[in-house]
């Protein structure tokens, strides 16, 4: 049998963490998660710091990584921030993406009704990430490319969480065609309107995502 790949024990190990096997300031020990997935620790510490780098789990020298869940303020102000970096890369990318990178758009978009029609949340979040960083790179900004990477990778597991939704995946699709529709005219404001909003986890959606992550913590 084959064994895991370090992205998918990171994918693993956010799953354990929302279904309250793990919870905030747990340890995450090296020894024990290389017998429960059948690896060596190399993969384990590559898994590992792929959780510290989307703020998940935080390094402490000379005692491990431990969980680290950030509280709802922490967790809106990041969305928000997110929300705005995606709309500043939409709106720039309208006058500088390329015809090549807009036929990337699409096969990202294909792929994702592929999985929306699957219902495979974790296939459709795959997608849509391969699609995100495409209008991250066409903004043509390199300094806003890293920082809307950087705090893409923070957010990545409770953005995954919003598609387990009822209706999300159906929504975030419908979202995805505006936008390449947007840029392929050239129109900016909704493109990056669009996109904010795409991001964004305010009001009822905020509720919602805490909702989650409480009752997975139950």
């Amino acid at each position: 049998m084959d064994r895991p790949h370090p992205i998918e024990i990171a994918d693993a190990l956010e799953e354990l963490v929302f279904s309250g096997e793990y919870g905030d300031g747990d340890r995450l020990d090296e020894i024990t998660l290389a017998q429960r997935f059948g690896v060596s620790r190399t993969p384990i510490r590559e898994a590992l710091q792929r959780l510290v780098a989307s703020g998940l789990a935080e390094q402490r020298p000379r005692r491990g990584v431990f969980i680290r869940q950030p509280g709802p303020v922490e967790l809106m102000q990041m969305f928000e921030a997110m929300a705005e970096f995606e709309a500043s890369c939409a709106r720039l990318a309208a006058s500088r993406i390329s015809d090549a990178a807009l036929d990337d758009l699409e096969e990202a978009n294909r792929r994702c009704k592929a999985a929306v029609a699957a219902g495979d949340a974790d296939g459709y979040y795959h997608a849509n990430e391969v699609f995100h960083h495409v209008i991250y790179r066409q903004s043509g900004n390199a300094v806003l490319e890293a920082e809307a990477l950087r705090l893409h990778r923070r957010l990545k597991p409770f953005r995954r969480v919003q598609l387990r939704w009822r209706g999300r995946m159906a929504q975030s699709m419908a979202e995805h065609e505006t936008v390449v529709a947007a840029l392929r005219s050239g129109d900016a404001a909704i493109a990056a309107d669009t996109l904010r909003d795409h991001v964004a986890v305010q009001g009822e959606k905020f509720h919602q995502l805490m909702a989650s992550l409480r009752t997975a913590a139950q």
